[in-house]
Order: structure tokens, then C-alpha cells, then sequence
């Protein structure tokens, strides 16, 4: 302390001030230190007797709590609230608490429309980052709905808590809520979507289940098929016990329109499981993203993939022409697709890997459509891939009768007691319509009266000629007109055909024309192909003569070289003898001439045959290759001139020497 007096003194601080000040720093220090700790004790003391259950949107007990908890009246009388006029959650089940906001005037009107749509309805629901009480078997629940992601718009999540010791009553709160909830969706079947940007299956929505008595196929397809979708499924153990893949494979292939898709949502339906669908074809479908999701399919499912020969390619026609194989690509055509991908790296292996390899998923049933079984690799459809194979034909009469009896009801017997065939089982957890009477309802004739129209529907029908999906739409054009239906039905039948003569018409002609489009356009670039040849050649050959021409010029110009420095040097070592020096000298001029008058006339010749025609380039070359002989001639003389004046220089000494003595 002392020091900090002598520290402080010399600013002008006094010591009471100083010592003031410290003591309020200490003082503050300890009381929120003190807070902090009290705060976090009561926390703690609190937390000991709360528990705490977190409930995330991508799982399905955020669904199971929030079905369950639209239906307490506390919920719906929640002090701060949302309006919203959404009547359906995100799984298809109506959603509206015991707040919503009812008209008394709308109770009879329920399927009145208003402009195309019905009359919407307006729901209250609790805000979000809210806490709402709730009393639930002698216990006060606090639940917070909150949002993680808010930017995004989607990600909730719902926490908890309650006042206990253990957590049982949280584990009865969540099994009512699913018991609650699953009987709330039997009646409905969920359908989920791969999701190839995360690797993971995606929500699409719930279906209404489709009843079995609604599928008109050949007598006994539908009863084979659902008993031995019931015999795998109770098979678990009897799979194991002989070290075979708990998997199950369907492979439904036929004409378009065949009923397919249709039998695999009565099906699922019927046996309780949701739909998987795989698009392999769709972007950014990889072996790895298609393994990763075959491994995080549940166990019970039904796992469909569509349209399996098309696969591998990228053409939108499905025709019986067309063979589904790789054609040869130019080129331009290689890099079009190329700047066009779509990202879809899936293979053959791949896919084959995925079904029935290591990591594939066991106990789903694997459905599989097909137009075109033959395009099929024998590998992907072999059995323990596709264990059952379907064939879906075009309508025969047996199916039209169905069709037509299905559509248009019929008046009960009163005569009978008893009903004289079952119930639908796939009818029993449907539940009970709410709607009325259609202002244009359909006129219910006796049994006798429907049986003798659908019979002669179905003798108006071509065996094995039109489609159940065109069969399906005419009646639905006539829904409300049994007898006007089956009177129609050979006008229908003949406009059907003349429809698709003058589509295969059409279609003939258009593949004509661009048969023949693709054939001037192949012609129009052999054609550039072989003229850009032509021209690559002309100037590789005028390459050529320039360099041989060069190639001249630069012998000729070292040729005269040589024969300047040997004309020198003769020259200066035959000083003593002029007449052969003098002849020597003539010599070499005359050949020193002679190869510049060639060397000139050379290369007037070149530099005309560049660009001259053909004819001059091969007098060209026949004069270039006369000046190379004359070269070498001229190489000759000047060696012999060369060897003439070394004999004639030592003699040179020996003449002048002899007067000497």
C-alpha cells in the first residue's frame, strides 16, 4: 500500500480517495462473484430435479409429439400463438388443435369450393421460442419449440422438461404419442425420396392407401404376390438359419400403363411398409451415394426402382426400336455432352453391388419396373436380385370387366341376408368418408343390370390391344354414364386407333427426317473434312518445296564459297607462271558465271513455282536439281584447279634458282 502512496503522490491523488476506491473494487468484485455462484447453485439445484428430452425434426418422434400434442386443449389455448391457415403437417396427417378457428356456417359446407379450391381454414398455433405449460398425468410439462436453422425455414426442434425423478413419465408420454400417431397414419403410406446431394432419403409425402380390389390383374398375380411378400417377411429366422441374404427381389416388366407403380402402392398399403424410391438417372447419382443409400434403407420397406432399363442413358424415348445401347459420338457430339452432364457417374458394378453386396440392406422388398426386360443385364436380373418376375400385358376382357365393375357400383340385394362375397381386408383400416353426396352423383343400377354392361364392355374390348391406363381414362370421361359408356365404347375403341396410326405416322416421318438431317449433315462434313485435308496437304507440299529450295540456295551459296577462296588461292600461288595462272583464272571465272547465272535463274525459277501451278513446280525442281549437278561438276573443276596449282608452286623455286650459280 505504501508504495502505491508514493506511486500515486506525485499525480496529486489523495490517500483517502486511493484507498475508497480499492475497497469499492473489492466489494464489487465479491458481490457478483457471489451472484454468479448463487446463479449457477440454483441452476444446478434446478436442473437436479428437472429432466430433459430434445426432439429433432429429422426423426420421427418429433412427428409422434406434435400429432399428440395438437390434440390437447391446453395446447390450443396457448396465451401467444400463431395464425396459420396450414390444416396438414409435413407427414399428410390433418394437424388442427382444439384453438382452431371454426365457422358455424361452413359446418355444412365442408366440400363447397371456392374457385377451383376449398375453403381453407384457419388454424392457431403456439408461437415458436415460446414456453408453453402443459399437465399430463400429475405433472407439469414445459415445452419450447424452437427453430435451428431460421434463415433456412425449416429444422425445429421441441424440447421438454419435467418436474421428476426419473424419466418414466417422459417414456409413456412418448409411446401414447406413437400409439396415437400410428393410428392416426395407418390408413396412409409414406413415401421418401433419395436425396443425392446428401447421401440420405428425404420426405416426399403420405399417400392415401390404395385398395387391393382397386388392381385388376390376371386371376391369381395379386394373391401369389402378396403371400409370398407375407412368407418373406415372417422369414427372418429361417434365413439365417441357412446363411442366406434376408432380401427379396420383384422385377415387374410389361407395356406401359400396365398397372406396375399402381400394384406396388396397393401393395404397400396392404402390407403396412412406406416406399423408397431410387432415381438412378437423376443428377448427381454416384456408386457411392447409391451404396450409402441402400445401406440407410430400414428393414422393412419397399425399396422401388423405376424404369430400370433407362437406367444408363439420357434419351427420353422408350420405344421398342430403340436399343438402349452406347452409339459412337463424334467428337463435337463428345464434347456437347460433356459441357451438359449432368453428373451422373453411376455404373453397371455399381448398382449390381448395391442390391446384393456387402453393405446392402437386408429384410426391404425390392421392386423393380421394367418396359423393355430384354435391354436388362442377365447379371442384374438373375435370381437373388429378382427373384420373381412379373409380366403386365396390354387389358384383355377379363381385366375390362373388372375395371368397369370397379368404377360403377351397384345396388345391394335386398334379398340376401348376408353378403354373399368378403370385405376387402385392405379395406378395413380406411377411414370413414366425410363428404357428401356428389351434386352429380353416380346413378346406382342393380347388380344384375352392371354385370350385363360390364360384360358387354368387355366384348367391345380388343384382346390384348389397348392398355388398363387408356381403359382406366375412358372411364373416368364417364364416370357418372354407365349405359352411355358401353354404348360409345366402339366409337372410343376406333378413334383410339386412328390416334395412334396417325402417331406412328408422325413418328415415321419425323424419324425420317431426322434420319435424313443426320445424313446431309454427316455428308456436309465428310465433305469440310475432306476439303480441309485437301488443303492441309497443298500447303504441307509448299512447305516442302520452299524448304528444299532453301536447301539449294544454301549449296549453291557454299558451293561458290569454296570455289572463291580455291580461285584465290591459285591465284596467289602462281604469280610466276601467268599463262596457266591466266588460264586458271579464266577457268574459274567462267564457272564462277556459270553457277551465279544458275544460282539466279534457280531461284527466279523457286520463287515462281511457289506460286505458279504444277507445271512449273516440276520444271522447277528439274531445274533445281540440274543446278545441284552443275554444282557438283563445278565442285570438280575446282578440286582439279586446286591439285593443278600445288604441282605448279614447287616449281616455282627450282626456275629462279638456276641463274643463281
Amino acid at each position: 500500500m505504501d508504495a502505491i502512496k508514493n506511486i500515486l503522490s506525485p499525480l496529486g491523488m489523495s490517500t483517502g480517495a486511493i484507498q475508497d476506491t480499492l475497497k469499492l473494487v473489492v466489494i464489487g468484485g465479491t458481490v457478483e462473484t457471489a451472484r454468479r455462484a448463487s446463479v449457477s447453485a440454483w441452476n444446478g439445484f434446478v436442473d437436479s430435479f428437472f429432466l430433459t428430452a430434445h426432439f429433432s425434426q429429422d426423426d420421427y418422434p418429433y412427428d409422434w409429439l406434435m400429432h399428440w400434442l395438437a390434440k390437447q386443449p391446453s395446447w390450443g389455448r396457448s396465451r401467444e400463438f400463431e395464425i396459420t391457415t396450414r390444416s396438414v403437417n409435413r407427414n399428410g396427417i390433418t394437424q388442427s388443435t382444439t384453438g382452431d378457428l371454426d365457422d358455424e356456417q361452413e359446418e355444412d359446407e365442408d366440400n363447397t369450393l371456392v374457385h377451383g379450391r376449398r375453403k381453407r381454414k384457419v388454424a392457431f398455433m403456439p408461437s415458436l421460442d415460446t414456453t408453453h405449460t402443459i399437465y399430463y398425468r400429475g405433472h407439469w410439462l414445459r415445452i419450447t419449440r424452437t427453430k435451428r436453422y431460421p434463415d433456412y425455414g425449416h429444422g425445429c426442434s421441441l424440447k421438454i422438461s419435467v418436474v421428476a425423478r426419473n424419466n418414466d413419465v417422459l417414456k409413456k408420454l412418448v409411446l401414447e404419442a406413437k400409439r396415437e400417431y400410428e393410428k392416426d397414419a395407418e390408413h396412409r403410406v409414406h413415401i421418401f425420396l433419395a436425396d443425392t446431394t446428401y447421401g440420405c432419403w428425404r420426405w416426399n409425402g403420405a399417400r392415401q392407401k390404395r385398395p387391393m380390389s382397386s388392381i385388376v390383374l390376371q386371376p391369381g398375380v395379386k394373391d401369389m404376390l402378396l403371400a409370398d411378400c407375407k412368407d418373406f417377411l415372417c422369414s427372418e429366422e429361417w434365413y439365417a438359419e441357412r446363411g442366406i441374404p434376408f432380401r427379396r427381389g420383384y422385377l415387374l416388366h410389361g407395356v406401359p400403363g400396365s398397372g406396375k407403380t399402381s400394384l406396388i402402392h396397393s401393395m404397400a398399403g396392404e402390407l403396412g411398409l412406406d416406399i423408397y424410391v431410387v432415381s438412378l438417372s437423376s443428377k448427381g447419382m454416384s456408386d457411392n451415394t447409391l451404396t450409402t443409400l441402400m445401406g440407410h434403407v430400414p428393414s422393412r420397406c419397399i425399396l422401388l426402382l423405376e424404369d430400370l432399363d433407362a437406367a444408363f442413358t439420357r434419351s427420353i424415348s422408350r420405344d421398342a426400336t430403340s436399343t438402349g445401347a452406347p452409339t459412337a459420338a463424334t467428337s463435337k457430339e463428345t464434347a456437347a455432352a460433356a459441357e451438359t452432364t449432368d453428373g451422373s457417374t453411376l455404373s453397371l458394378s455399381g448398382l449390381l453391388n448395391s442390391l446384393d453386396g456387402v453393405a446392402a440392406a437386408e429384410g426391404r422388398l425390392l421392386f423393380a419396373t421394367t418396359n423393355h426386360i430384354e435391354r436388362l443385364d442377365p447379371a442384374l436380373s438373375r435370381p437373388g436380385r429378382m427373384d420373381v418376375w412379373v409380366n403386365f400385358t396390354h387389358a384383355t376382357k377379363w381385366q375390362a370387366e373388372g375395371i368397369f365393375k370397379c368404377f360403377f357400383p351397384f345396388k345391394p340385394s335386398t334379398v340376401a341376408t348376408a353378403p354373399t362375397t368378403p370385405r376387402d381386408a385392405s379395406q378395413q383400416n380406411l377411414p370413414l368418408p366425410k363428404r357428401k353426396a356428389f351434386a352429380h352423383a353416380i346413378p346406382i343400377l342393380t347388380e344384375e343390370e352392371i354385370s350385363e354392361l360390364a360384360k358387354r364392355f368387355a366384348e367391345a374390348i380388343p384382346e390384348d390391344e389397348l392398355s388398363v391406363a387408356s381403359l382406366q381414362g375412358y372411364l373416368l370421361k364417364n364416370k357418372t354414364r354407365p349405359r352411355e359408356c358401353v354404348e360409345e365404347v366402339g366409337e372410343w375403341i376406333i378413334q383410339e386407333r386412328e390416334t395412334r396410326e396417325k402417331l406412328k405416322k408422325e413418328k415415321a416421318e419425323r424419324e425420317a427426317k431426322e434420319k435424313k438431317e443426320a445424313e446431309e449433315k454427316a455428308k456436309t462434313e465428310k465433305e469440310e473434312k475432306e476439303t480441309k485435308e485437301k488443303e492441309e496437304k497443298e500447303t504441307k507440299e509448299k512447305l516442302e518445296r520452299k524448304e528444299r529450295a532453301a536447301k539449294a540456295k544454301k549449296l549453291r551459296a557454299d558451293t561458290a564459297a569454296k570455289s572463291d577462296s580455291s580461285a584465290a588461292a591459285s591465284t596467289s600461288s602462281t604469280e610466276s607462271t601467268p599463262a596457266a595462272v591466266a588460264t586458271a583464272v579464266a577457268e574459274t571465272d567462267a564457272t564462277t558465271t556459270e553457277a551465279t547465272l544458275s544460282s539466279s535463274s534457280s531461284e527466279e525459277e523457286t520463287s515462281t513455282g511457289v506460286d505458279a501451278d504444277t507445271e512449273e513446280s516440276v520444271t522447277s525442281e528439274e531445274e533445281t536439281e540440274k543446278s545441284e549437278e552443275t554444282v557438283k561438276e563445278e565442285g570438280k573443276k575446282e578440286k582439279w584447279v586446286a591439285v593443278k596449282s600445288t604441282t605448279i608452286t614447287p616449281a616455282t623455286p627450282t626456275l629462279a634458282a638456276d641463274p643463281t650459280p
